[in-house]
């Protein structure tokens, strides 16, 4: 009587070179691991930062890092005349715009721009919502965060009108020509001004790393039994 058997046969170059495949995968795996760990601990501390007491913007030239996502305040007068409504923005499905104006800090040359919140826009966009602003000197809370300086744009021209398709910090001074501070506070304050003030906290994206070190560990378990399937061979024993 004939029996099958089988018997692992593992070649010297496809062994290697699954080997490295291998351990390539496991590698992004953990990387992609730690880059999760990463985002986590960065959001907790962006948590831990928000919930701190507030600090006031200086008059002088500050660096990003030392406010970024902190809870600040600025006392000082809005420049009404320099203000955009950045395009595009949602809320509960409605559209509507982002209202970005200059503050002008108190008894200083510096200014720094402020999300004062958002409101809807009307059937005729060419007719733009009016906005009440305060006009003698205020005190804005809200959460300090990064302006971008440099955006992807179709051409150079500097933007004209009040509508903005996004908001690029050096194209702000360029067109208002004020000087400002590099950062954009996300107003906080209940003021019956009709804007809404309801900002999401940023999100930590660590679940798409994770999900990323799933595929690789995922792929390099896949390689490991193609390999085994392909190195096992069906022998034919002799008949006794």
């Amino acid at each position: 009587m004939t029996k099958l058997g089988f018997k692992f046969r593992a070649k010297l170059w496809p062994t290697m070179a699954t080997v490295v495949v291998i351990i390539t995968m496991v590698s992004l795996g953990n990387w992609q691991i730690s880059r999760a760990q990463e985002k986590e601990e960065r959001h907790e501390q962006i948590g831990r930062l928000s919930e701190q007491p507030a600090v006031s913007i200086p008059t002088n030239l500050i660096l990003i890092e030392d406010f970024k996502f902190k809870q600040v305040e600025a006392r000082g007068t809005f420049i009404s005349s320099h203000t955009i409504y950045l395009d595009n923005k949602m809320y509960k499905g409605a559209a509507g715009y982002h209202i970005v104006m200059p503050l002008k800090l108190a008894e200083s040359s510096m200014h720094v721009l402020v999300n004062r919140g958002w409101v809807p826009s009307g059937r005729d966009r060419s007719i733009l919502p009016i906005v009440t602003t305060p006009t003698d000197t205020v005190l804005v809370r809200g959460r300090a965060v990064s302006v971008p300086t440099k955006v992807f744009a179709l051409s150079d021209e500097i933007v004209a009108g009040q509508v903005w398709p996004n908001l690029q910090l050096e194209r702000v001074q360029q067109v208002t020509g004020l000087n400002l501070q590099p950062l954009l506070i996300l107003q906080q304050d209940n003021w019956s001004d009709g804007l809404v003030r309801q900002w999401d906290r940023p999100d930590s994206g660590a679940a798409s790393s994770w999900s990323y070190a799933a595929q690789w560990y995922g792929m390099a378990l896949i390689v490991m039994i193609i390999y085994l399937v392909l190195s096992v061979k069906r022998e034919r024993p002799e008949e006794k």
